[in-house]
């Protein structure tokens, strides 16, 4: 291990960037170079000028035989990488929808049991959290969404007609994003309530705040862009044992894969909406882009 002092004593050395700009042209000359072919190079160069390279680098790596050199497999097409480029593009899309209707509902019944249980501006009592350092990042961020929303009627009916400094939860958690609800929720300090919460989905407590931290990683990822599909994930969520027929659709051997997220989000919108049809649409997703699904952890 390399301490301050051994790391000025033995600085890393690095080399200078010389790879050269190339034009759309270019790029595609080279790529054909590594073996790589294209039903139609106009329409190649259209997606390049507007996708950037760099960008569906990321989509073509699976179809390299060589890393090192980034030679393709044989009969590799450019429009097979855009095809995954726009399954991704759409499978986020999907995300966001479930993750908008599980953030709606969790807001609801945090604002639902806090109120009920400890009054209407429960989020100013930091006695009732757990961690006072976690509960002032929240609040600060509470306070700066409301600022920020100010001119939202259902807000400004607030602070032009009450005295309290903050709307009542009800109303508060109407700006709060998934990743603010999963930390004002896992820090709720009596696991009671957290657990009450929980049980309207028939999770345990440790299961949901697991997920909704998860669910905030995907929800970045999916609102920047970034590749989804087939990420392997740093941080996975705990898998829940019951139900069991929920257990029994888990890949327990690829769990740092998208799979088990969209298991979990079937799961909660059932519960939410039982006449839902995400999955449908999952489904006609996959069909339609007809993508392999082992490289997102299906069984």
């Amino acid at each position: 291990m390399l301490t301050p002092r051994s790391y000025f004593l033995n600085p890393i050395k690095k080399q200078s960037f010389l790879k050269p700009f190339l034009t759309v042209e270019e790029q595609i000359e080279q790529l054909k170079s590594r073996g790589m072919k294209f039903h139609n190079e106009e329409k190649a160069k259209k997606y390049l000028e507007n996708l950037n390279y760099y960008r569906l680098g990321g989509y073509w790596l699976i179809f390299e035989e060589n890393h090192e050199k980034h030679e393709f497999y044989e009969d590799t097409y450019f429009e097979e990488v855009v095809n995954l480029y726009l399954f991704d593009r759409d499978l986020k899309l999907l995300l966001l929808d479930a993750i908008e209707r599980v953030e709606v509902s969790i807001r609801s019944k945090l604002a639902y049991h806090l109120a009920q249980n400890f009054g209407s501006h429960a989020h100013l009592k930091a006695e009732i959290f757990s961690s006072s350092i976690n509960y002032s990042k929240t609040l600060i961020k509470l306070k700066s969404e409301l600022d920020r929303n100010r001119n939202e009627i259902f807000i400004k009916h607030h602070f032009e007609k009450y005295s309290e400094e903050l709307p009542p939860i009800w109303v508060s958690v109407e700006v709060m994003t998934i990743g603010q609800i999963s930390n004002w929720y896992s820090n709720i300090k009596d696991r009671k309530y957290r657990q009450i919460i929980a049980k309207s989905y028939d999770l345990d407590e440790k299961i949901l705040s697991s997920f909704l931290h998860h669910l905030t990683i995907i929800r970045n990822i999916s609102a920047h862009h970034s590749r989804l599909w087939n990420k392997k994930f740093t941080i996975d969520f705990i898998l829940p044992n019951f139900p069991k027929e929920l257990n029994d659709k888990f890949n327990l051997s690829s769990r740092k894969y998208i799979y088990n997220t969209l298991i979990m989000c079937e799961y909660l919108l059932n519960i939410i909406d039982e006449n839902n049809n995400w999955k449908i649409r999952l489904d006609e997703l996959i069909d339609k882009y007809r993508i392999n699904t082992k490289n997102m952890g299906f069984k």
